[in-house]
């Protein structure tokens, strides 16, 4: 769910600057399960970082806060001025959010049903 979340917002931060010049589309990449389950001593690859300079900085950028967010490099089209954000592409993206998110909450919950149930605390 936190995964959506951070999807959720991204998708808006795109869709707030649909008409910024120069702007790139961003995406949430998904966690690896196998990053998850991953005993540690293992080698890992360093994922790359935009680094902001100072005049990216004066037109308002900040530094990626999470570096699981990267350039979405799934575009239909880019504008003339730069920027690549199609507002139809993402009000897809944020309606397959929700419907994710629905059928989790639902999944979660028929779960805790389950367990309300095997503990004898369920309602039939």
């Amino acid at each position: 769910m936190r995964h959506l979340s951070d999807r959720q917002q991204v998708i808006a931060q795109n869709i707030a600057n649909g008409d910024t010049p120069g702007y790139k589309a961003r995406e949430v990449e998904a966690p690896s399960f196998a990053g998850m389950v991953d005993a540690g001593g293992a080698r890992r690859v360093a994922r790359p970082t935009v680094q902001v300079s100072s005049e990216m900085r004066a037109l308002g950028a900040r530094p990626q806060t999470s570096s699981a967010i990267v350039l979405d490099e799934n575009t239909v089209e880019t504008k003339p001025d730069g920027n690549n954000v199609t507002l139809e592409e993402q009000v897809l993206k944020l309606s397959a959010v929700q419907s994710e998110f629905t059928a989790l909450t639902n999944l979660y919950r028929k779960q805790m049903q389950l367990l309300k149930s095997a503990t004898g605390r369920g309602n039939g």
